[in-house]
């Protein structure tokens, strides 16, 4: 079962100089914000496809993953 420091690590190692700030009551339920220039001029849809793509194969022992994505 990952934790939000196992979520937060994949996605700053995936997404070029992101940094993400990850919560988690239950290791289940997820809020992440990540911040990263790779987001600039990407759309909305395609910059949480890049954050579920850095999750990976955890994405299937992850409930729900609440996300806000922004550029610095």
């Amino acid at each position: 079962m990952p934790t939000a420091e196992d979520v937060k690590n994949r996605i700053e190692a995936a997404i070029p100089e992101s940094t993400a700030e990850v919560d988690s009551p239950d290791n289940v339920h997820f809020s992440a914000r990540v911040v990263s220039k790779a987001f600039d001029g990407v759309s909305r849809i395609e910059q949480h496809r890049m954050v579920y793509a850095a999750v990976g194969d955890v994405g299937g022992e992850i409930h729900a993953l609440q996300l806000k994505t922004e550029t610095p």
